[in-house]
């Protein structure tokens, strides 16, 4: 059926909720908006599916969830009776109908015979992946959009691991997923017996394993009461174990108030993004009043950390994932060093479009840095690779997008252990004499100055993602040694896991293939351009390496023209 065929049969079919029919009938004389609704399928993918809330094939409702949540009980049933029993996980965020979405996946799975634990109330990302090796279940359900703007939701999928589904396992569910045709078929039963809460004991212990993650208990002890912290979960699901775990540490919080319900429209933000200095604006202000020292505010699945801190004139400065990334890259090397308790085989992990300077850190500290695409799973894919070999033991892993992780209780981005880790860096630094600010001043002038930052290129309308990919694969057809001043010493081609050399040689990338172009500049800089996987955007990112701040400013405008007149020529 084309889309306006499949558009007709929903309006039409009795099994369609009155409300969902009204949705449908308000834009029958729009055909762009039937033709996005009814013109694809949301697509699942390794992070799950994401879209719009709304009626239609294409958006995220309660039939698309119920379908996904079918194709997944179908995999987990033809794993057997004990993957039945083991059962499955499931969260949910503060997002409009998460609630609901939550409910109706656990409904499909428990009329197939899966057992499900289901939170009772929000829970972020890190306590469901935390939850589902603690309670030993096959799988987990995240309801959640993450940073994305309020119109969106999503559904991510984890895996026995506690990491985000493999590629495999992923292309089994799509399988089972893609027969289901008839949407409105799918049913569930959401008064089960098998549909159980989720036990306190996983909450305990969950802080229980981030307690044991402190590295500076002494400046706590010191400075924690004094210390003027602002928080804001910014109507998100942080709220709960952010300020419990500060709590518990010792750290004196002041909460922004005004961002602590569960506000499903995130009316105090543009985005409930804390990437964005706009998001912590509230907390800003709140910490300009009290004359605060550090902000911090976590998205709405608190799987992000946002950071401002005062610089050198007294000024809050938002720091960027990569920022936050280093400062707390070089605090856990430094404290794991001085305590003699920095492993000898030790390992960071990192998305191969985060800082550069990461590398020169943890040359210094004799560690070594592995890099992976970009998606938290594959740092949780590292962190179980080595738990089986011993070949290295896992001390942090980072991705420019305000993700970190340190410990290994769960196995994605955990902004709750973020929140613990950086109150206590400033503990550390207020103890021996110096600011944040200070300390990221001093790695600048140990290291180098780096200069980091990504832009997206919005797309629009049904064919964004085919359109994106395009751009890239364009990309990969040009012949590019120079980028503005810098010369491209190599450039890697990750979809087909090739880099090539300015002097002609071919070598194979062992990582795992994604649709991305990565140039690497001369002096250790790079610019990297990929589709995002879960919104329309094409990302550009930059890493700059120079002698100081103006000049990375210089060559990152001259390297942002000679960038943007490549994706006008990849386009033809």
């Amino acid at each position: 059926m084309n889309y306006q065929e499949l558009y007709q049969s929903w309006v039409k079919d009795e099994r369609l909720a009155p409300e969902d029919r009204a949705e449908l009938e308000s834009v029958a004389s729009d055909e762009k908006e039937k033709e996005y609704r009814f013109g694809a399928e949301l697509e699942f993918g390794t992070a799950g599916m994401r879209g719009i809330i709304g009626c239609g094939t294409n958006m995220m409702n309660v039939y698309t969830v119920m379908r996904a949540s079918e194709g997944l009980s179908r995999y987990i049933v033809s794993l057997g009776e004990e993957a039945k029993a083991r059962g499955v996980v499931i969260s949910y965020d503060t997002r409009r109908k998460s609630r609901l979405f939550a409910r109706k996946a656990a409904g499909v799975l428990a009329k197939n015979g899966v057992r499900v634990y289901l939170f009772d109330d929000v829970h972020p990302v890190p306590m469901l992946s935390y939850a589902v090796r603690y309670l030993n279940t096959v799988a987990g359900i995240m309801i959640t959009a993450s940073h994305n703007p309020k119109e969106y939701n999503g559904y991510k999928v984890y895996g026995e691991d506690g990491a985000q589904m493999s590629p495999e396992a992923t292309e089994i569910v799509v399988g089972h997923i893609e027969k289901i045709t008839d949407y409105l078929s799918v049913t569930g039963d959401e008064t089960s017996p098998l549909i159980k809460p989720v036990p306190q004991e996983a909450d305990d212990t969950y802080y229980d394993e981030l307690s044991k993650l402190t590295l500076s208990k002494k400046a706590v002890e010191k400075c924690g009461v004094g210390l003027r912290l602002v928080y804001t979960p910014v109507h998100g699901s942080g709220y709960v174990p952010v300020m419990k775990i500060l709590t518990r540490l010792g750290i004196n919080v002041t909460v922004v108030e005004e961002q602590t319900s569960k506000d499903s429209e995130f009316s105090t933000v543009a985005v409930p993004n804390p990437e964005f200095k706009e998001t912590l604006s509230m907390g800003i202000s709140l910490a300009e009043k009290i004359n605060a020292d550090v902000v911090f505010g976590t998205d709405p699945d608190s799987d992000r950390l946002g950071v401002a801190v005062r610089d050198g004139k007294g000024e809050f400065l938002a720091l960027s994932g990569n920022q936050v990334g280093i400062l707390l890259l070089d605090y856990i090397l430094t404290r794991l060093k001085e305590e003699n308790a920095l492993p000898a085989n030790a390992a960071v992990v990192k998305s191969f479009v985060s800082t550069g300077m990461a590398k020169a850190i943890c040359d210094d500290f004799g560690v070594a840095l592995f890099e992976t695409p970009v998606g938290f799973k594959f740092i949780g894919e590292k962190i179980k690779e080595w738990e089986k070999n011993g070949a290295h033991t896992y001390v942090f892993g980072f991705e420019e997008s305000c993700g970190y992780l340190r410990g290994t209780h769960a196995r994605d981005k955990d902004a709750v252990v973020a929140s613990m880790l950086c109150a206590e860096m400033v503990c550390y630094y207020t103890y021996i004499g110096k600011t944040v600010y200070q300390r990221l001043q001093e790695i600048y002038g140990k290291y180098g100055y780096v200069l980091d930052c990504n832009v997206s290129v919005k797309y629009s309308g049904l064919n964004a993602m085919k359109e994106m990919n395009a751009v890239v694969d364009g990309l990969k057809k040009l012949s590019v040694w120079e980028l503005g001043s810098f010369k491209v010493n190599a450039v890697r081609d990750y979809s087909s896991s090739v880099r090539r050399t300015a002097d002609g040689r071919k070598e194979t990338l062992n990582i795992s293939k994604c649709n991305c172009v990565y140039y690497e500049l001369e002096g250790g800089s790079f610019v990297c351009v990929r589709p995002s996987g879960t919104e329309p955007k094409l990302k550009v990112y930059y890493s700059v390496k120079a002698k100081d701040e103006a000049a990375a400013n210089a060559l990152l405008e001259e390297t942002q023209q000679a960038v943007q007149a490549l994706l006008e020529k990849a386009k033809n």
